[in-house]
């Protein structure tokens, strides 16, 4: 089978713990791009950090998606082809629940990170992303916008009933876990695998002449979509078998791994 397209999650897939895109990982991907495939960085992350990943990879001719799929940017134009927001009456609610539910909850406006609260989990994302933290006094006053998305965040075995919870209290929005500490929401229909459905067909490649590569519950869906799903061995147990193989992990290497079998092989 010849591949057309490699579709890779940042955050503990094509990046270490580190955040950094190892020597090996690097060297398989240019050798990818030589083969004529067309790599397409798919991330939870906000548009503004992935793009500096982007240039670092030489994948300015390419398409990048954000927001665990609420935008889609052609990095050859500069130009933003899809985006799906939030409507401000649908992040008051989410404000609303996340005060119910007694978590923390962001969004993202003019660059920033915006919350009413401090907290560990809020840290990890400014780490992650770069961006600067907006601790507002009330954020339903702030945001008056729509936005791309939320995240709600807490201790991990009560997230994960919170995400239970959320699902059926508003099963109109997208929901999933990104990591065991961020529940993020977006509007109906937006993940990663209908962003990566959107380009394929765009450019008109076949599922089947896709690969995706993920570690989280947000990357399910682009798993399913692609013809060859693989996870980094670092996956959550109970999602192993939700793809079709599982490569080295992203400390080891794992995307590299995937290039070296199904792309130069």
């Amino acid at each position: 089978m010849k591949y057309k397209m490699l579709v890779l999650d940042m955050d503990d897939t094509l990046l270490n713990d580190d955040h950094e895109i190892s020597v090996e990982n690097r060297t398989m991907l240019e050798k990818a791009k030589e083969k004529g495939v067309k790599i397409i960085l798919a991330s939870g992350r906000p548009t503004a950090a992935m793009i500096e990943y982007a240039k670092d990879l030489g994948l300015m001719d390419s398409y990048m998606i954000s927001f665990n799929g609420g935008v889609i940017t052609d990095l050859t134009r500069n130009e933003v082809i899809f985006e799906q927001n939030l409507t401000v009456e649908q992040i008051h609610a989410l404000y609303n629940y996340s005060q119910y539910k007694k978590t923390h909850i962001i969004t993202y406006l003019d660059g920033n990170v915006i919350s009413e609260t401090n907290s560990e989990y809020i840290d990890i994302e400014i780490d992650i992303t770069g961006l600067k933290h907006e601790v507002v006094p009330d954020f339903k006053q702030r945001v008056q916008a729509p936005a791309i998305k939320c995240i709600l965040l807490e201790e991990p075995q009560y997230l994960k009933e919170v995400e239970k919870d959320l699902k059926a209290a508003m099963p109109h929005l997208s929901v999933c876990m990104s990591k065991p500490f961020f529940l993020e929401v977006a509007q109906t229909g937006i993940d990663k695998g209908a962003s990566v459905q959107y380009l394929a067909e765009k450019l008109n490649i076949s599922p089947s002449e896709i690969i995706a590569v993920g570690n989280a519950e947000n990357d399910v869906t682009m798993i399913e979509y692609a013809g060859l799903g693989v996870w980094v061995d670092n996956v959550e147990q109970e999602l192993r078998h939700k793809g079709d193989l599982i490569v080295a992990s992203n400390n080891d290497h794992g995307v590299a791994e995937v290039v070296r079998r199904f792309i130069l092989a």
